[in-house]
């Protein structure tokens, strides 16, 4: 009885968030607007630094869309030439290439490929603007299931999405472990679906009282992930 239940509880899976998780989003999101600034708006701009300071300040950690960041922007720095639409594609389609991933991650991803772990990616976002944020990564070869909450219609921490993950991997939600940044998203979504947890800390909050378990190097990801079979 006691080698079933232990059987049952085995984590076959490990599922993670994208942006500040997988991705690198602050180091690549100022990479963009530098280039943006530098290049396509070189001729607007008296102080480009300025500019990209601004938008990451108006971005919000992504809380905002971009088109109201460049409606902002456009009349702040009396930009000329191009609309808000066209500065918003520009994002949307060349963002991706500036993605890098978090440091170590790509690393702790091909091992747990390697050990055998199903994989899944669960990302509240805009589609297929996530899909090409992470098909830049390089990894999405060893993923089982990518889901974008604009592609579904559901969003973290609404149970439903995190069903539907496992329900494509053919495991149950006990089963799978959830890697993510956002301790209501992420680490209470996943915890009160039913899985277990672990938290990769932004902004200097080191702890998260949710989740099973905190990463601040993904090098030790392959080893919380074993430890929790």
């Amino acid at each position: 009885m006691i080698e079933k239940q232990r059987r049952d509880r085995e984590i076959k899976a490990v599922l993670f968030d994208l942006d500040r998780t997988l991705l690198d989003r602050d180091a690549s999101l100022k990479k963009f607007v530098v280039w943006q600034a530098e290049g396509m708006l070189r001729s607007q701009l008296e102080d480009p630094g300025l500019f990209t300071q601004r938008f990451i300040e108006l971005d919000a950690n992504g809380r905002v869309w971009k088109d109201e960041v460049y409606k902002i922007l456009i009349e702040e720095f009396a930009i000329s030439g191009w609309s808000v639409a066209e500065l918003t594609t520009s994002y949307e389609l060349c963002f991706s290439g500036f993605c890098q991933p978090k440091q170590g991650a790509i690393a702790a991803v091909k091992i747990l490929h390697q050990e055998g772990f199903k994989l899944g990616l669960i990302s509240n976002g805009k589609s297929p603007f996530q899909e090409r944020n992470f098909n830049s990564l390089g990894i999405s070869g060893f993923f089982d299931t990518v889901i974008v909450s604009a592609a579904v219609g559901l969003r973290k921490p609404d149970r439903a999405i995190f069903e539907l993950a496992v329900q494509e991997l053919g495991i149950r939600l006990p089963e799978a472990i959830f890697v993510g940044d956002n301790p209501i998203a992420d680490i209470q979504g996943s915890k009160q679906a039913g899985m277990h947890s672990v938290y990769i800390p932004r902004y200097g909050e080191d702890l998260c009282k949710d989740a099973d378990a905190v990463c601040k190097d993904f090098n030790n990801l392959p080893d919380i992930v074993r430890k929790a079979k």
